[in-house]
């Protein structure tokens, strides 16, 4: 991050403002905000853009502040702002558009419509990396979600359960239950250009449930199951969890009605020296580590492989399962992970709360 100064470019040498030019472009296009590194260089808003502006319509060369006058840029400083608000802070439906995803052929046509000014799709491409955006996958969230609930429960609820484990010399543990299909499928391959390949696999369609358990020292459980995870079956996977357990165990899940179940509370009441059970916010899995290993799974284990029958895919799930088990540190990234936001969930406050607990 920049740090902030007082600048008055008035006062420079034109080789000075040059390089101020220059580096502030810089800036942008390593993935700072234009409005960022203008206030952290104090100088105006506008003018950031405008230097962006220059360098657009004639790259470095453009921002040489002994140079003057030449043709104007087709696009301004006042046109680059409203790009990079547009892309940054609205999304397409906004616009009228069918897609929740901006593309460059949208947004092309978004510039031609409020700006005048029609690009070509390469040339919107080449706009977007130029003001330091690029094309990433986005971060879905359920619109039911309070973003607002998600901060109180990262500064107040978990804080609190991490104090109480330290008093009571607990362990605290996520976790969550997944289902698995032997359909699903992920990854990339190689052929030849317009000749998408045919991978063979069995036309029947099956699956398998798991729960499974991950705590920040690197270590997991899990359990298979192949009819529905009801409270009998999360019942059976909170016995295995303290089963042999040489501390209490402070399990937070979502808020699922297995969870809540009068059999299940009846349970924890029972086993109270041994076992607690604490609820996410609602539809929060950026707050799970254990979400993480079924993104694991099913990338890097089942989306790749042709699964045959019912007997392989279970065989392979544990296979990789175990596999995991013999990898703490890969567990424990998990809890490193900025986990679908940069301020939110392992990348920050819990993250590190995490980490003073382990």
């Amino acid at each position: 991050m920049l740090a902030f100064m007082k600048m008055d470019a008035r006062k420079l040498t034109h080789d000075q403002l040059t390089e101020l030019r220059m580096r502030a472009v810089g800036a942008v296009q390593a993935g700072e905000s234009p409005e960022a590194v203008a206030r952290a260089m104090g100088i105006n808003r506008v003018t950031i853009y405008g230097w962006l502006s220059l360098y657009r319509s004639g790259g470095w060369g453009k921002l040489n502040a002994r140079k003057r006058g030449g043709r104007r840029p087709k696009l301004d400083a006042k046109a680059l702002k409203w790009i990079y608000r547009t892309v940054t802070m609205k999304q397409p439906t906004q616009f009228k558009f069918p897609f929740a995803l901006w593309t460059s052929k949208m947004l092309a046509s978004s510039i031609a419509k409020h700006l005048g000014v029609r690009l070509s799709k390469a040339s919107v491409c080449r706009l977007l990396v130029q003001m330091g955006l690029t094309a990433q996958r986005p971060l879905w969230r359920a619109y039911q979600q309070n973003p607002a609930a998600v901060r109180s429960w990262m500064e107040e609820p978990f804080p609190s359960i991490r104090a109480q484990a330290k008093r009571e010399r607990a362990e605290i543990w996520f976790g969550d239950e997944a289902g698995v299909r032997s359909d699903a499928h992920s990854g990339t391959t190689w052929s030849p250009k317009g000749k998408p390949p045919i991978v063979s696999s069995a036309g029947a369609r099956f699956g398998l449930n798991i729960i499974s358990a991950v705590s920040r020292r690197g270590e997991l459980r899990f359990m298979c199951v192949k009819g529905r995870v009801n409270s009998s079956v999360f019942i059976e996977f909170l016995k295995r969890m303290i089963h042999d357990a040489k501390r209490k165990v402070f399990l937070i899940v979502d808020g699922h009605p297995t969870h809540k179940a009068a059999v299940v509370t009846k349970f924890l009441e029972k086993f109270a020296f041994k076992i607690r059970l604490f609820l996410l916010p609602p539809y929060s899995p950026e707050l799970n580590p254990d979400e993480l290993v079924w993104n694991d799974l099913k990338n890097n284990c089942l989306g790749r492989k042709a699964i045959g029958c019912a007997e392989q895919l279970e065989a392979e799930v544990i296979s990789f399962l175990r596999f995991l088990q013999k990898a703490p540190e890969r567990i424990r990234s998990y809890f490193q992970t900025p986990h679908r936001s940069p301020r939110q969930a392992f990348g920050g406050i819990l993250a590190e709360a995490c980490l003073r607990q382990a």
